[in-house]
């Protein structure tokens, strides 16, 4: 795999976007940056970290996915490839917040932005963004926020970690190159935060009400069992967990 460190870029997706527009890149091609100005979240979110504390990086899949029904199958392998190589580090309570969270107890670790460019039916080519707070301490503005050297007491070698997640993340992708994807199903719900449990949650017109998340369908939707015993399916962004 081909790693291009950069000193600073406004955001590892988007280099790497123009990159693999400009020129022909060999699978896994990655692109990691000391400072990130300008991270972006799920649906133009921002995220933001301190220069060199954290793990700010990208990767490019080339014929990984084959049809658009197995997109969401990717985010699956994704943030289960972080989650297997965290634990191994001893990060404690590790869960999956839908859609691309990755937390430790009730705190915000790290997130992930996928983008797809479908070319055609069976041609799709995706940029993987990952974002980790890894040995940064301070988050007085953001209280759902914390780090793997917070939640652990120690710090982490970044290259390191970005080494073991891309490795980890090949042995998925085989994985789902096996059509042996439903393992990755499955093992996702059994780390998909506050599931079975019953939670408060804010819908896109602001009503708050009590539900408790059941799945996540393979289109990506969370099904959420409401105190009727109905089941609701919402889409990324028209759903929002209260803590």
């Amino acid at each position: 795999m081909k790693l291009i460190k950069l000193d600073a870029t406004d955001s590892t997706n988007d280099f790497l976007k123009q990159l693999a527009t400009a020129e022909r890149l060999e699978n896994y091609t990655i692109v990691s940056s000391q400072n990130q100005m300008k991270g972006r979240g799920q649906m133009g979110s921002s995220w933001s970290s301190e220069p060199g504390k954290n793990l700010t990086f990208s990767v490019l899949l080339v014929d990984v996915l084959h049809n658009v029904e197995s997109i969401y199958s990717l985010n699956i392998a994704v943030a289960l490839a972080i989650l297997e190589v965290l634990k191994k580090e001893n990060i404690p309570e590790l869960k999956i917040k839908w859609p691309n969270d990755i937390m430790s107890a009730n705190k915000k670790l790290g997130g992930i932005l996928i983008e797809n460019a479908i070319k055609n039916v069976n041609d799709i080519q995706s940029i993987v963004g990952i974002g980790l707070n890894v040995n940064q301490k301070n988050y007085d503005n953001l209280p759902q926020a914390s780090s793997l050297c917070l939640v652990s007491g120690q710090f982490f070698d970044c290259n390191e970690l970005l080494t073991k997640i891309v490795n980890q993340l090949k042995i998925n992708l085989e994985i789902m190159k096996e059509n042996k994807g439903s393992f990755l199903w499955q093992k996702y719900h059994q780390f998909l935060y506050k599931k079975d449990i019953p939670s408060a949650f804010e819908n896109a017109k602001g009503k708050k009400f009590m539900g408790i998340i059941k799945q996540v369908l393979t289109n990506g939707q969370l099904e959420v069992m409401r105190e009727d015993d109905s089941l609701q399916h919402f889409n990324i962004k028209e759903l929002k967990m209260l803590f």
